[in-house]
């Protein structure tokens, strides 16, 4: 790979890295399931690779991005269309506009929500997140925070809550709330 091709695929993988959370998020509202996502993912970061010579303006690399996520999340939906469990093409449309419009403001949800996370003592927030991992089993993790699984529970939720709290705060400190 010469330099030049590799500035530019060391380019795509910053910008796609940055922004692939959120493109994710807006697909899921897309389509049906967790895997159908995957799927499509794999489908749009092929087109965004293949079309990165054509962005101009790499600050307008989202913007790109959540239009390309759009179409090839509603071309993968027109080919499940004779499934009676996907919704028409004029409610896509719509709902793929409000989530696109929405994504700022999850943006900022997200981000106060890491800082929050942040804020939490190390002990803390590694059981918050070991409870909110992929495939996690609570009975371990309750075992590990040497708890039943009920007090657990009651635990996560005054967690939860502190988490909800300082979100607002913090949105509402930035002027987002």
């Amino acid at each position: 790979m010469d330099e030049e091709s590799a500035d530019k695929h060391e380019l795509f993988l910053t910008l796609f890295t940055a922004n692939e959370a959120a493109i994710r998020a807006f697909v899921r509202r897309l389509v049906p399931t967790r895997q159908d996502t995957a799927d499509v993912m794999q489908g749009i970061t092929l087109v965004l690779w293949r079309k990165f010579d054509q962005l101009d303006d790499r600050d307008g690399f989202r913007k790109w991005a959540f239009r390309v996520a759009r179409y090839e999340s509603l071309g993968w939906l027109r080919g499940k269309g004779r499934d009676r469990h996907v919704l028409s093409e004029d409610l896509l449309h719509l709902v793929a506009e409000e989530a696109a419009r929405d994504e700022s403001w999850l943006a900022a949800q997200r981000d106060a929500l890491d800082e929050c996370l942040e804020k939490l003592p190390q002990p803390n927030r590694q059981l918050v997140l070991a409870a909110y991992a992929p495939e996690a089993e609570i009975q371990q993790v309750a075992q590990r925070s040497g708890r039943t699984v009920g007090a657990f529970y009651q635990w996560l939720h005054r967690i939860r809550l502190q988490l909800v709290e300082c979100t607002r705060r913090t949105l509402g400190t930035e002027g987002l709330s």
